[in-house]
Parts: C-alpha cells; sequence; structure tokens
C-alpha cells in the first residue's frame, strides 16, 4: 500500500486521524452552538427584529454545518468518479488505497 501512496501515507495518517474528525464532529457542533448562542442572547433581549436576525443567522450555521459535514464525502465521490474516468496508470495508483491504509 505505501508504494500506491508515493510515500504520502503519513500526510493520510495524520489527516485521515487528527483533520478529518475535527471537520467532521468539531466544527458543526461549533457552528451550532454559536448560532444557538446568538439566538438565545436575541430571545432574552425581546427584541423582535434581533430575534428574526438570529434566527437566519441559525439556520445559515446550520446549513453551513451541513455542508462542512458532507464536503467529505462529496469530495471522496469526486475522486473516485475521477479515478474511475482516469487511464490505467491512475487506476492503479488509485488514491482510495492509500486513504484505506491510512486506518
Amino acid at each position: 500500500m505505501t508504494d500506491a501512496c508515493g510515500g504520502l501515507l503519513p500526510i493520510f495518517k495524520i489527516v485521515r486521524k487528527g483533520i478529518m474528525p475535527i471537520i467532521w464532529i468539531g466544527i458543526p457542533i461549533i457552528l451550532i452552538l454559536m448560532g444557538t448562542i446568538d439566538l438565545g442572547k436575541a430571545v432574552i433581549s425581546s427584541d423582535d427584529k434581533e430575534i428574526k436576525a438570529s434566527t437566519g443567522r441559525l439556520v445559515k450555521r446550520i446549513v453551513y454545518a451541513v455542508i462542512i459535514f458532507f464536503m467529505v464525502t462529496i469530495v471522496q465521490l469526486v475522486m473516485s468518479i475521477i479515478t474511475k474516468s482516469g487511464d490505467e496508470d491512475m487506476i492503479k495508483s488509485d488514491w482510495r488505497a492509500c486513504w484505506d491504509a491510512a486506518k
């Protein structure tokens, strides 16, 4: 598997075990918490205009959190499609083999 990665296996491991959990779990939770705090502050202030603005920001942050959560899946799908449409050399050194080896 290391030969297929071209020496990039340590980088794949860092990304898979260190960065991806933060992206999958941390960022969506932070975005939703920030939106909830903003909405809570607006409700406590009892300003209808501020509540409406905070609700809009909360919805946007939830949408951003969902997009960020599924971004990895979308990138994997696009990379698989690109790999399958490429030539035989690209298929032999499939990026997916490196990604799976980083487990």
